[in-house]
């Protein structure tokens, strides 16, 4: 067996004339016997137990046939003798029989040395690359801490009361109802639940869950207290879908008795549907001192809409979103009246009354106490929360 590679090869010499003594074998007649047999040998053509006299198979047997001499042959290293009356003859120096490669044993201890080394750097860079990994960790971990351009900082505003103390972290429970109570919109951060009037009820849809309304006096839901404290930046984000675009339907708002202090829905705007982010800058909620912003969609009825206001309250501006596209803005220099009321959903106070009932449904309700940039509006999914905004409040995500 070799390792693949052809032996080496050695040029043989001109073959000797007959009888020289050439390739090792001293001159003269070959002796009789034939086929490497020395004359007399058992088993040799003629001998006793031979296969076949001689004149069988192949040549006449002849003296010393086929390559062994009557004579010992001498050594690579020594001289032999030639026969008795023939003098020396010059002959080319004998070639030694080219001998087959032998394949090279491979070196087990430098091979396993060499395996030992392998490991060992391997286990070093595994090392190294786990205490840069930790290291880079611990750096993020610091500078989410301190804050970036976008995110909470170190002395900023903290989250209304009603806040869930654990907001960094995604919700890992959604269910959309209190257990043992159907009748009651769990917040799913906080704890702001939503009791839900008669006519109003949470279905399955999919993979998620919707709160229906029907449009009526009794179809409608409702905090304990208040949830949006409208003195400070916030955000708040639906989705709607809406049977009809005509009249005035709000999805969600917040008041008082009196008035509401903001309201998000649809409204009718120089005769035609828009939808409208609308606060109340006065206590009394007087008509003059509204401030609303509007918007359009391709479609504002029997179809998902997801609408999104803030509040930049160092700016004293107010922003509509729909469908994560920027569609209005407008400055409040008084700040929004901060009537301390609970959040509705599926109605509005105007003037001691409720207006405003919703004929469709609702899902994907979140509230931040942080005024949302563009760019987090555009990346904000349906049904998930922005993890880097401070959360407040949520229901129904999925």
């Amino acid at each position: 067996m070799t390792d693949g590679t052809n032996p080496p090869s050695s040029p043989q010499p001109e073959q000797p004339a007959p009888g020289s003594g050439g390739y090792g074998f001293p001159p003269g007649t070959p002796a009789s016997g034939g086929y490497g047999f020395p004359p007399g040998a058992p088993g040799a053509p003629g001998a006793p137990g031979g296969h076949q006299a001689a004149g069988g198979f192949g040549p006449p047997p002849q003296e010393g046939g086929y390559g062994y001499p009557q004579q010992p042959q001498p050594g690579p290293y020594q001289q032999g003798p030639y026969p008795q009356g023939q003098p020396p003859q010059q002959v080319p120096p004998q070639q030694p029989l080219p001998i087959p490669a032998q394949p090279s044993q491979p070196d087990w201890d430098a091979l396993a040395d060499r395996s030992a080394t392998a490991r060992r750097k391997k286990r070093l860079w595994l090392i190294v690359g786990g205490v840069t990994v930790v290291a880079l960790l611990g750096a993020g971990g610091t500078f989410l801490l301190l804050g970036d351009g976008d995110g909470p900082k170190k002395g900023a505003d903290t989250p209304p009361a009603s806040a869930s103390p654990s907001q960094n972290q995604a919700p890992t429970d959604l269910t959309p109802t209190v257990p043992g109570d159907q009748t009651t919109i769990r917040d799913q951060i906080g704890k702001s639940n939503l009791k839900m009037g008669p006519d109003a009820g949470v279905f399955p849809m999919d993979k998620r869950y919707e709160v229906r309304l029907k449009g009526n006096p009794n179809s409608f839901a409702e905090s304990q207290q208040r949830v949006v404290d409208t003195t400070k930046s916030f955000t708040v984000s639906t989705r709607v879908w809406n049977r009809t675009a005509t009249g005035r339907q709000v999805a969600i708002s917040q008041g008082n008795e009196k008035s509401f202090s903001f309201e998000l829905g649809l409204d009718q705007v120089n005769g035609k549907p828009a939808w409208v982010f609308r606060v109340q800058t006065g206590e009394q909620g007087a008509e003059n001192t509204t401030t609303a912003v509007t918007g359009v969609g391709p479609k504002m009825d029997q179809t998902w809409s997801e609408l999104t206001a803030t509040y930049d309250a160092p700016a004293k501006k107010i922003t509509l979103y729909v469908n994560g596209k920027k569609a209005d803005e407008a400055s409040v220099p008084s700040g929004i009246f901060p009537a301390p009321g609970p959040l509705q959903l599926g109605r509005s106070r105007h003037q001691d009354n409720w207006t405003g009932p919703l004929s469709g449904a609702l899902d994907s309700l979140r509230i931040y106490a942080d005024a949302l940039p563009q760019d987090r509006i555009d990346a904000l999914k349906a049904g998930k929360l922005d993890p880097m905004a401070r959360r407040t409040a949520a229901w129904l995500l999925y």
